[in-house]
């Protein structure tokens, strides 16, 4: 009797710890806020731990580098909607979502999308900014697939420059991302993110065969590195100005349930810090929202983006953002 007591206790703390995404879904919207929630393929079935490993923005420390504040006088003209995808449309990695996996490195992505933008913004060049080199070489910047620093991977932008590299087996670029978008959508199409914890690679410094550019030619580099004041103005002003920046948020355990509308937290425990990429503003239904691209693949969200609330600094959305300007690159 005892045995048995033992394991159905055992069953019901694991029972407990999962997500369960469907119950939370039922709550938020028997609320009626703004935004809508569901069962998200991407997360079933995982318990908290197996999520918080995907929130890899760390804060303090001797890594956690303060970029200077950049001086942006706001634009007066500033308008009700915006849209980097539209501002900007023959640039395409500003429409593009990209896939962590079961990976912390949320830090580095939200900054090589960013600056694989503004390449083609401000110099009409091509350039996926690869993930993998900053995620695995910078050694300033955390520790990889367990997290890292938004103003420290921006720093090494400036200093040490980054190759390019696209997804996971696209073949593009000097070295493309090696860890495997996860998924549970369809069979056979990408592996489970289940509870396997991947291992951050090996720092490499050479491309993958067959790209005719070297190592050290096809860095590309930035020409500064800052951060912007948590103000709604500011931050349109930098994004119109120069394109879509780094920002990052404290994800709650409703997040990862998001499917429509305008997040703002509504239920659930602290999961984590998660960085992302912001390239717009609009409102919808009379709430104003920043239009947000997230790195969990199309199959999450609306088709890989959200919207959450603006102006409220809601988790934390407009005290964390980071960006540079990048340096023209010369083949």
């Amino acid at each position: 009797m005892l045995k048995i007591a033992v394991v159905a206790v055992l069953l019901a703390v694991a029972s407990a710890e999962l997500l369960n995404q469907q119950d939370m879904s039922e709550y938020i919207n028997k609320l009626g806020t703004t935004w809508k929630a569901g069962v998200n393929k991407r997360f079933e079935g995982l318990s908290e731990v197996d999520i918080r490993r995907q929130m890899g923005v760390l804060q303090g420390g001797p890594l956690d580098i303060k970029l200077p504040e950049k001086d942006i006088t706001p634009l007066k003209d500033v308008p009700d909607m915006f849209d980097a995808r539209m501002q900007w449309p023959d640039c395409p990695t500003i429409k593009e979502i990209r896939d962590q996996g079961a990976c912390g490195s949320c830090w580095a992505f939200g900054a090589v999308e960013s600056m694989s933008d503004r390449f083609c913004i401000h110099f009409n060049q091509s350039a996926h900014i690869s993930a993998e080199d900053l995620m695995a070489c910078c050694e300033t910047c955390g520790m990889g697939c367990n997290g890292g620093y938004l103003g420290a991977a921006w720093r090494y932008f400036e200093h040490t420059g980054l190759v390019t590299g696209g997804q996971y087996n696209s073949k593009e670029g000097c070295q493309p991302y090696l860890i495997a978008s996860c998924d549970h959508h369809v069979v056979g199409k990408k592996q489970p993110c289940a509870s396997k914890e991947e291992h951050t690679p090996r720092c490499s410094k050479t491309c993958e065969a067959g790209y005719d550019v070297s190592f050290e030619k096809d860095k590309h580099f930035g020409a500064s590195a800052y951060s912007v004041r948590s103000s709604v103005e500011a931050i349109q002003t930098e994004i119109m100005t120069n394109g879509p920046v780094e920002g990052a948020f404290t994800v709650y355990a409703d997040f990862p349930t998001y499917k429509s509308g305008v997040y703002q937290h509504t239920s659930g425990a602290m999961l984590g810090g998660h960085a992302i990429r912001i390239l717009g503003w609009g409102t919808e239904n009379g709430t104003p929202y920043w239009l947000v691209a997230n790195s969990w693949n199309e199959d999450w969200g609306a088709m890989g983006y959200f919207k959450i609330i603006r102006g409220k600094d809601d988790c934390g959305i407009e005290s964390q953002i980071t960006a540079g300007m990048p340096k023209k690159y010369m083949a």
